[in-house]
């Protein structure tokens, strides 16, 4: 019975991303400076420590150690995620014009990928992402990079 109990008292990963969120709020920190004390890059940590990937074992330990959460938490990092939105339609608004996106050149950049390479996807597993500012004289831009491995369909 003791077994079970200490089981109902584990760190979900929803415990763990409000334990780093809490962190990283109380010590002013930006996802940047985390990223750079794991060595990580900003996107990959952020998705992780938000749950939607799972981390490395020695990057998980890295993370707990630098915002000092509870040594469990490194096992919860390194759990394989179960990825699911609760919404189909964001509506947050930064959230929702990449949906806005996706919606109005998503076509374009599916047949544009598929002239390239031909009948297949970019993966979003072997994947990279990089955010940045790009000065602009009518307003900053955000710049989002994004790399997939090309996987071809199957031919049947």
């Amino acid at each position: 019975m003791k077994d079970l109990m200490q089981d109902a008292e584990m760190l979900t990963k929803e415990d763990v991303t409000a334990l780093i969120l809490a962190a990283k709020k109380r010590r002013g920190l930006k996802w940047e400076e985390i990223a750079a004390a794991i060595e990580l890059s900003p996107v990959f940590t952020h998705s992780a420590a938000m749950g939607m990937n799972s981390m490395p074992a020695d990057k998980a330990a890295a993370l707990v150690a630098f915002l000092d959460l509870p040594p469990e938490a490194a096992e919860v990092l390194q759990d394989y995620p179960t990825k699911i939105w609760e919404q189909a339609v964001p509506t947050d608004p930064c959230i929702y014009r990449l949906y806005e996106i996706v919606g109005v050149y998503g076509p374009t950049m599916k047949a544009i990928i598929q002239e390239e390479f031909g009948d297949g996807i970019m993966s979003a597993i072997d994947f990279d992402m990089i955010i940045s500012r790009v000065p602009h004289p009518k307003g900053d831009r955000v710049k989002v990079e994004m790399t997939g491995k090309f996987l071809k369909y199957n031919d049947w």
